[in-house]
C-alpha cells in the first residue's frame, strides 16, 4: 500500500548522489538530499516529472547551490533554518503546470497568518483533563493511532489510516506522543526524526473534535520538543495547513519562526492545501 502513496529511492550515478522521494499521492517529487553534477541531477529530475506527470518538484538545496537552482527555474518557497547540522535548506521549487502553480486562498492564508502573528507567546503548556493521559506510543499502538487518523483525516498524504504503515514509522525511528481518555487515543502527534542531519518534522497532529477544546496538541508538541532535546536534535520544524488557524497559533505560540508557504504542497482533506513552515532552535528554549 505504502507504494501506492510514495517510494523512496537512492539515485546513484558517476557524477551524482541523491535522495528522491517519488511522492504518488500528492502528484510530486522531493529531493531530501543529494551531493556532485546539479545540472545532470535536473536532468533526471525531469526525466521522472516526464515519466509520472508530476507537477511539482521540492529540492532541499544548500545556501551556496540556490543561485544555480535559480538559473534552472527554481524558486524559493521557504527556508528550513538550521536544517543540515546548523547549517540551512532552502526548499526550491518548480512547477509543470498553472493550475499547480496558482493558489486561491493565498490572500486567505496571509490575513490569517496576520492574525496568527499577532497573537502573544504563550509557552505554558494546559495541564491535561481528569482522566487523560499523556505518553510515548508503543508499537501496540498503530491500530488505536490508525483509527485517530482514519476518523480525523478522509484524505491525507501519507496512508496514516494503516496500522503495518505506522509499525514501520516506529521501527524506523518515528516518535508518536498521544492522548488518551478511557482506553481510546483521542489526539496523537509524531516526530520524524534526520539522525544524519539532526533534525526532526512535528507532524502528524490529530485531534478528535470533541477533545479539542482542552489544548491537548500543545501537550503534544511540548512534549516531543523535550523528548527531541533528551536526543540532542534541536533543529524542529514543522508543515502546518495554511488555512488552519489552530495549527499555525500552536505553533507560533511556542516561539516557533514562519519562514515560508509552499504553494499546493499536497492534498488533505478534500482540496490540494498550501503549507507554511515553522521552525525553532530548540537550544534556545
Amino acid at each position: 500500500m505504502i507504494e501506492t502513496f510514495y517510494k523512496n529511492i537512492q539515485e546513484e550515478q558517476e557524477d551524482y548522489f541523491a535522495e528522491i522521494c517519488l511522492d504518488f499521492f500528492n502528484e510530486r517529487l522531493r529531493v531530501d538530499d543529494y551531493r556532485g553534477n546539479i545540472p545532470s541531477l535536473l536532468g533526471k529530475i525531469k526525466s521522472y516529472v516526464n515519466a509520472h506527470q508530476f507537477t511539482k518538484v521540492i529540492i532541499k538545496a544548500r545556501q551556496e547551490h540556490v543561485q544555480l537552482f535559480l538559473k534552472n527555474g527554481y524558486q524559493p518557497e521557504a527556508l528550513f533554518k538550521d536544517y543540515f547540522n546548523g547549517s540551512h535548506a532552502v526548499a526550491m521549487t518548480k512547477y509543470f503546470t498553472n493550475e499547480r502553480r496558482k493558489s486561491e486562498y493565498w490572500m486567505d492564508e496571509d490575513e490569517l497568518l496576520e492574525k496568527v502573528s499577532a497573537l502573544p507567546l504563550k509557552k505554558d503548556v494546559p495541564l491535561l483533563p481528569e482522566n487523560y493521559h499523556l505518553r510515548l506510543a508503543e508499537t501496540k499502538d498503530a491500530d488505536g493511532l490508525a483509527k485517530l487518523y482514519g476518523e480525523v483525516f478522509e484524505i491525507y498524504p501519507t496512508p496514516m489510516n494503516d496500522s503495518t504503515y505506522i509499525k514501520k514509522m516506529m521501527n524506523d525511528g518515528t516518535l508518536f506522543y498521544i492522548v488518551e481518555t478511557n482506553g481510546q487515543i483521542v489526539s496523537a502527534a509524531s516526530a520524524d526524526i534526520n539522525y544524519t542531519y539532526h533534525n526532526a518534522e512535528l507532524t502528524d497532529c490529530a485531534t478528535l473534535p470533541e477533545h479539542r477544546k482542552f489544548g491537548l496538541m500543545k501537550v503534544l508538541i511540548a512534549s516531543l520538543e523535550e523528548e527531541l532535546k533528551k536526543r540532542q536534535i534541536f533543529c524542529a520544524y514543522s508543515i502546518a495547513r495554511s488555512l488552519s488557524f489552530g495549527m499555525n497559533a500552536v505553533f507560533h505560540q511556542r516561539g516557533y519562526e514562519y519562514t515560508g508557504r509552499m504553494a499546493k504542497n499536497c492534498k488533505i482533506f478534500d482540496k490540494w492545501e498550501d503549507m507554511n513552515l515553522w521552525v525553532n532552535d530548540l537550544s534556545q528554549n
